[in-house]
């Protein structure tokens, strides 16, 4: 499967007694797509997966296939640090319909590089394309450009979103798929939305966007410029985001995602704990950028 696009991570809405807002949830899938995204992502880490059930998990995928009813890609967040937990929901969001999963790599146990391509060879056993997801800064361990290259190889590993942070990294990776002559069969999508600009100039294909809840018109706009090489109207739209997208991970992800969303009235809720709400000073920087950029 190839992925293009802009595809949004996100967030899980909850009620005023904590259970999940399958109401809210289905507006906010309706209201992204208005907004031109290429596929949603439910139940990934911008969702709260770390805090939500097994039986919550399942019911947000099943909201999210039901609700899109084909119009974009379903894309389900199916990682754990188990590899027989992943499996399971991975063979699960199978049997229910979703286009792909979002796999993150193992976290906690620091699985060695070796290990990684096994985590992968037997998740990738679904008859699913996967997206392996590679966020060191949250699991403790950094896929190597070699074992990205590796796990491109396996069957149903189509994508890998990658949020190291480098954006040299991205470049080893691309000229090592070339090498390989895989660059048309797997893709990269940035996982740093500050970096989505520069990761799609030198091989990224699109991202999966938190602040994409927020801002979706603009993210699309300029991954669509930068897919039709559009680089000047993509810089333009880059630094317009850019005050934004740095406020919006000014404390844990996806903290000031959902009280951007609360204050502009998108179905959000609250945070599951151990996450707590903003910080009063970091509240007001985000409140500046969000009036900046004219959403409240």
């Amino acid at each position: 499967m190839n992925f293009e696009g802009t595809y949004v991570a996100m967030v899980t809405p909850f009620d005023n007694k904590g259970n999940i807002d399958e109401e809210g949830l289905r507006s906010n899938i309706n209201y992204l797509i208005d907004k031109g995204v290429n596929g949603l992502v439910g139940a990934g880490t911008t969702g709260e997966s770390a805090t939500i059930t097994h039986d919550e998990h399942k019911q947000i995928i099943e909201v999210l296939v039901d609700e899109v009813d084909g119009r974009v890609e379903t894309i389900a967040g199916t990682g754990s640090n188990s590899t027989s937990e992943a499996l399971n929901l991975t063979k699960f969001a199978q049997d229910i319909g979703v286009d792909a999963a979002l796999v993150i790599t193992p976290y906690y146990n620091k699985p060695q590089q070796h290990a990684l391509v096994n985590h992968y060879q037997a998740v990738g056993t679904c008859d699913l394309p996967i997206i392996a997801y590679n966020v060191p800064s949250r699991t403790g361990v950094n896929m190597d450009v070699e074992t990205i290259v590796e796990i491109a190889k396996i069957d149903n590993i189509d994508a890998v979103k990658e949020a190291s942070g480098s954006v040299d990294k991205v470049s080893d990776i691309y000229n090592a798929l070339l090498a390989e002559g895989l660059e048309d069969d797997f893709n990269i999508l940035s996982g740093e939305d500050s970096l989505t600009l520069p990761i799609m100039a030198v091989g990224g294909t699109g991202v999966i966007s938190a602040s994409a809840n927020i801002d979706a018109k603009r993210m699309v706009l300029m991954v669509d410029s930068i897919l039709n090489d559009d680089y000047d109207r993509a810089f333009e739209l880059h630094n317009e985001m850019l005050e934004l997208i740095r406020a919006l991970f000014i404390e844990s992800n996806p903290v000031p995602v959902k009280t951007s969303m609360n204050l502009m009235g998108l179905p959000a809720g609250d945070l599951r704990a151990p996450l707590a709400p903003m910080k009063e000073e970091n509240l007001e920087v985000l409140k500046k950028a969000l009036k900046n950029a004219e959403l409240i």
